[in-house]
């Protein structure tokens, strides 16, 4: 494992050191995970389009009075859920914007005519409705969340995630990616990473780099990330997602991170993050997958053979055959796993509700990965 310093000499390494550190990555991927990679079939449901944060990079976010704002009706989620369980998903990506309804009057209103005042209870009847009426599994991304909040969804879901994306409080700064945006306080989602720890839920989180940080900064993130996880073994796998800039946004025109530098920083990420964490990179937003699978990743996260990446829609999934027929000429297998990683199914009484540990015999392998099943 990397030290501090050698942790932030590593933006600087020459080739041959950068080198070396790219073969330590590597094969402590190869020793923790073997010569296999992963992905989740999915589909992906964006609740709501409204949301109180204004990211500087951001087009999923749409103000009310737009025609991409909403929120989506029971019906219109069921939808799309029983059309992803046709194409043999497992997996309910819920994706929103948060607490809207803390600034929208609209968000308020639509709220109201579904039964609910707050979008946290919308979307845990969301996910027991998926429970009650398919066989796929809930997975949330609502953002920060309360104590409270957390132990409302962990009762109808499988895992969590919330993007950490980085620690600096210079990234709230006006002018930076981050103004104008009250979740994205780093202190918040620190504290909703730790609470997901403190009661056992099995939790995605990332960085998002190229957005004005710092080197140091992306290091201190990861090594947020990895303290949290020595304390509660909860993290179940970190996303290393590059920048992609998108006009009509405040960082149109700002850069976008090289190949170079996103594959130094997965490097740095395996060898940051305790080697339990799984390490993904999306495929979907730069096709170079040799170099990613050199660099010590070992998930490709979720793929939907439905649903588009509403977060990045101008970006394609590759298709999975595909996928599989690029990681094969990297010398690796390709797998689908569950929304929720083999290890924490061996303890089911600290990581899930007995309704939800119910679920999985009928879509779990013995050894944790997805049940091949006849489409």
């Amino acid at each position: 494992m990397l030290s501090h310093r050698e942790a932030l000499a590593l933006k600087n390494a020459s080739p041959s050191e950068f080198e070396t550190f790219t073969h330590r990555a590597a094969s402590l991927r190869d020793e923790h995970w073997g010569k296999t990679l992963t992905y989740s079939r999915k589909v992906f449901i964006p609740l709501t389009t409204m949301c109180r944060d204004e990211c500087g990079y951001c087009t999923f976010v749409q103000k009310p009075g737009t025609s991409g704002a909403y929120v989506m009706t029971p019906d219109e989620v069921m939808k799309v859920v029983r059309e992803g369980e046709k194409l043999g998903c497992k997996e309910v990506l819920f994706s929103l914007g948060e607490k809207p309804e803390l600034r929208y009057q609209e968000a308020r209103d639509a709220l109201a005519r579904l039964g609910h005042t707050s979008m946290i209870d919308y979307l845990a009847e969301m996910c027991d409705l998926v429970l009650k009426e398919s066989s796929l599994l809930p997975h949330v991304n609502a953002g920060t969340l309360s104590e409270n909040e957390l132990l409302q969804l962990k009762e109808v879901s499988v895992s969590m995630g919330m993007m950490l994306e980085n620690v600096s409080r210079r990234l709230l700064q006006r002018g930076e990616a981050h103004f104008a945006c009250p979740d994205k306080v780093p202190v918040q989602r620190l504290r909703t990473l730790e609470r997901a720890g403190v009661h056992g839920v099995p939790f995605t989180t990332g960085i998002l780099i190229g957005i004005g940080e710092t080197w140091e900064e992306r290091v201190d993130s990861l090594t947020a990330i990895n303290d949290a996880h020595l304390r509660h073994g909860h993290i179940q796998e970190v996303i290393v997602q590059n920048f992609r800039a998108k006009s009509g946004t405040a960082m149109a025109n700002h850069p976008e991170p090289s190949l170079g530098d996103m594959v130094r920083t997965l490097v740095l990420a395996r060898l940051i993050l305790d080697p339990s964490i799984s390490l993904q990179a999306p495929p979907n937003l730069e096709e170079r997958f040799a170099a990613y699978t050199a660099a010590g990743i070992n998930d490709w996260g979720g793929i939907s053979p439905l649903t588009i990446d509403h977060i990045n829609p101008e970006r394609a999934w590759p298709q999975i055959e595909a996928l599989k027929q690029a990681t094969a000429r990297c010398g690796y297998g390709l797998e689908e796993r569950l929304a929720i990683y083999p290890r924490y199914l061996r303890e089911p009484k600290q990581f899930l509700t007995d309704n939800i540990a119910s679920r999985l015999t009928g879509i779990a392998r013995a050894d944790g990965l997805a049940l091949q099943q006849c489409i």
